[in-house]
């Protein structure tokens, strides 16, 4: 189609040949701009959490700060831990499941939507089961499952949901961490739309997913902020 274009602008003026040739120019940037942000993004997505660097410690106690700011962690290895929804004393252990851009992620919801994040983290809002879900190793599974939803290790796209998430990430560099944050939301609500309780957990990471595909592939949805459930986020 580009081709007959620029034949068509050939035909007609030199000024529509020029104004083609600077599309399809824009086009072929969009496309090195789109496999640039592809390429950092997988490569964020392969690093393992590693407890002896001190970058991830670092990012470690920063989460902490910005889920429980001006109360001091006693360690790394600490009971503290468990009042965030981790496993045991040392988080570490439960990122294996989706390495360290499952702490970054929860790092920048905690950041950039603290509301939200607090809201989630502290169970406010709705009737609440007896056995609620652990918020931080939630966070972990959310990752994983967003992760396996978008397939972008494949050679080739399998589902129109990898495309057009491709797309928006050419449009935002964030917006695999927003729709982390998103799902994290549309989880937590259909969680309480269920009345739920952690032996479901599971049944609700589907749905979640299930909602999050059908938004993607709407009609209207062009950017990560086109998302319906994006208004869930405060």
């Amino acid at each position: 189609m580009l081709s007959n274009l620029i034949k068509f602008g050939k035909r007609n003026c030199k000024n529509c040949y020029l104004l083609v040739a600077k599309i399809a120019l824009c086009d072929i940037c969009a496309q090195i701009f789109q496999e640039e942000r592809l390429r950092r993004l997988k490569h964020r997505m392969k690093v393992c959490f590693d407890a002896s660097r001190p970058d991830h410690q670092e990012a470690l106690r920063a989460l902490w700060s910005a889920t429980f700011p001006g109360t001091e962690l006693k360690g790394l290895v600490s009971d503290q831990w468990k009042e965030m929804g981790w496993q045991g004393r040392d988080p570490s252990t439960d990122f294996r499941g989706a390495g360290f851009i499952s702490l970054e992620n929860l790092l920048f919801f905690a950041k950039t939507y603290s509301a939200s994040f607090q809201r989630l983290l502290k169970k406010q809002g709705g009737k609440r089961a007896a056995w609620e879900y652990p918020f931080a190793v939630a966070g972990v599974n959310i990752t994983f499952m967003i992760m396996q939803m978008l397939d972008l290790d494949a050679t080739k796209p399998r589902t129109f949901v990898r495309a057009v998430f491709l797309q928006m990430l050419s449009e935002n560099e964030w917006a695999f961490d927003l729709l982390y944050c998103m799902a994290f939301a549309v989880m937590d609500k259909q969680w309480l739309e269920r009345n739920a309780t952690y032996m479901e957990f599971n049944d609700v990471l589907k749905s979640t997913r299930s909602q999050l595909e059908k938004e993607i592939l709407m009609d209207d949805v062009l950017r990560i902020e086109d998302m319906p459930s994006y208004c869930l986020l405060s």
